[in-house]
């Protein structure tokens, strides 16, 4: 009888491991699983694995490559990265996502290795369990592509509620769209409602000959065809497809794969977004329903900032107008105080003279009638009255202090006249204010110190009050105070048909037609401040040139 040697822990061989019981319970399992030793030898394949390779077992003895992959070596990246060596020689586990592609579709398999030791402790073997995570794979890449897309939605609603320029939201909106698609060609068409034709109105990737002084009709081409269906449409290779508009354009910029999506506000296309690639076959049906989701909101976008354009040409040309009027305003009260200084002045001075030299006159030649000279003092007295209005009303019209002296000298005297007259006392301040300043920063602080003023004496019931002006090199500021009994503000937020309110709208229009700012500071009982600066770096002739010569940007305005 022979009696066989008992082989020492570390030369026995997995079979003299494997166990019936064992064998069952991994059989059972869904995923593919196989015992592989150092030598790349398959040791055990459950019946997973065995259904994946087509055969009812596997030789103990095949290697792993050759059973797996058909190849007659071990495998290397790129083709597959092996964890056998990995596992073996660090003894801890390794997990690997392998992407395999075949005829347009991508499948990936996930491979979980970790050691298998004997008693001693020792490597012996790794097991191998591989699963098909395509379905997992696709929808972790559809919610990190969701997260993009709406991570996109938020940074062009951002743009759209921070930059109210129109080019300027339609290149966020470009630039975001391109990185989103990992793409780096496209443009967005605007449709002029006028002409009923697309334009480029921004472009990535594009020459200037594709794009500039190109206006597509609705219907040709394949932008026109989008716009005229409200349809997107997805295109393989535009450089073969017949309906293209410019074939020899599209052959010259090399694009192949094209993506053209309709941009619409309220069921209304207006514009279309054009996304193109140097591949052919680029893009698939995700793409275009991404794109197509992004589109609907830059539509909106689009409309929105679009109105936000009309408004500011609106107020740009309310401001020339309002300009122009307050102008003409100056003028004509210049030339009225002129003609009332010229002439209705003269004359009253005349006559209030021939009135005096006929009193003295009576008074010489003993004229006594008591009632005709009484009427005739009184005459004499209304002439000097009228005199004194009409000089008091060219000083509101136009300060000759103005024209002559400046700013400081018109201010200093009106105040001093229309306040200190009515037992309000007045302190004046004037820094930097030697040189005369532009007319029209003379005007206007003018104005609005003579509307300060008149509010002053009419509502504020104060005691005291101060006008300090302070100019430097680049801006004026006029700040005039009073002790008086104040008013709630923020009550005053528009002009009542009392006309209350007015007269801070009114210094607010004006300083911002000088690109300045005016504005009030009152408390009920704390008095008043009113703070009116000005720049001097360029003129109200300026500010209406650039208006007028500031382009409207397209044509569907």
């Amino acid at each position: 009888m022979v009696t066989r040697r008992k082989k020492p822990e570390s030369e026995r061989t997995l079979e003299d491991l494997q166990l019936p019981a064992l064998q069952v319970v991994l059989s059972s399992i869904e995923d593919e699983l196989l015992v592989i030793d150092s030598d790349y030898r398959i040791r055990f394949a459950n019946l997973a694995a065995q259904r994946k390779l087509d055969q009812e077992s596997v030789p103990v003895d095949k290697p792993c490559y050759q059973a797996l992959h058909g190849r007659d070596k071990p495998c290397n990246l790129p083709l597959w990265e092996c964890p056998l060596r990995k596992v073996l020689d660090n003894g801890t586990k390794v997990d690997i996502l392998h992407p395999l592609h075949n005829h347009h579709t991508t499948r990936y398999i996930k491979v979980t290795a970790f050691p298998l030791r004997d008693k001693l402790g020792n490597a012996k073997a790794i097991v191998e369990i591989r699963r098909d995570v395509t379905a997992e794979r696709n929808l972790e890449m559809q919610i990190v592509r969701r997260h993009h897309q709406l991570l996109t939605l938020s940074h062009i609603s951002s743009a759209v509620s921070i930059l109210h320029n129109l080019d300027a939201v339609l290149r966020t909106a470009l630039d975001d769209i391109l990185e989103l698609i990992n793409g780096a060609v496209g443009g967005i068409l605007l449709l002029d409602e006028r002409t009923k034709t697309l334009y480029y109105r921004v472009q990535r990737g594009l020459s200037p000959r594709y794009t500039e002084d190109r206006h597509v009709a609705l219907g040709d081409g394949i932008a026109g065809r989008v716009a005229q269906s409200g349809e997107p449409m997805l295109i393989e290779d535009i450089s073969q497809d017949p309906r293209v508009a410019r074939p020899d354009l599209v052959s010259t910029e090399g694009i192949r794969g094209c993506v053209s999506i309709p941009l619409k506000a309220r069921d209304k296309v207006v514009g279309v977004l054009n996304i193109f690639s140097h591949m052919a076959g680029r893009f698939g049906t995700d793409d275009v329903s991404l794109l197509n989701s992004i589109g609907d909101y830059l539509g909106t976008a689009i409309a929105q900032a679009k109105l936000y354009e009309r408004l500011e040409r609106v107020g740009e040309r309310y401001k020339i107008l309002l300009q122009y009027a307050l102008t003409a305003q100056e003028q004509e009260r210049k030339r009225i105080a002129r003609e009332l200084h010229d002439e209705t002045a003269q004359s009253l001075t005349s006559l209030t003279l021939s009135l005096q030299a006929i009193i003295g006159m009576a008074g010489l030649k003993g004229f006594t009638d008591p009632d005709f000279l009484e009427k005739l003092k009184k005459t004499h007295s209304y002439a000097v009255n009228i005199g004194n209005e009409i000089v008091q009303l060219m000083k509101e019209l136009r300060p000759t202090l103005l024209d002559e002296l400046g700013l400081p000298a018109a201010i200093h005297r009106y105040a001093k006249d229309n306040l200190q007259s009515h037992g309000i006392d007045v302190a004046f301040d004037f820094k930097g204010t030697d040189q005369r300043l532009p007319p029209e920063v003379e005007v206007t602080l003018f104005r609005v110190a003579q509307g300060a003023i008149g509010n002053i004496l009419e509502h504020s019931e104060a005691k005291n009050a101060s006008v300090k002006l302070e100019c430097n090199d680049t801006e004026c500021t006029l700040v005039i105070t009073d002790d008086g009994k104040g008013f709630d503000v923020s009550k005053l937020t528009s002009v009542d048909r009392s006309g209350r309110g007015a007269g801070l709208f009114i210094m607010r229009e004006r300083m911002s037609l000088l690109g300045g700012s005016g504005y009030v500071k009152s408390k009920p009982g704390k008095g008043t401040k009113l703070i009116a600066k000005v720049p001097l770096n360029r003129t109200v002739e300026d500010l209406a040139k650039e208006l007028t010569d500031e382009k409207d940007t397209g044509t569907d305005s």
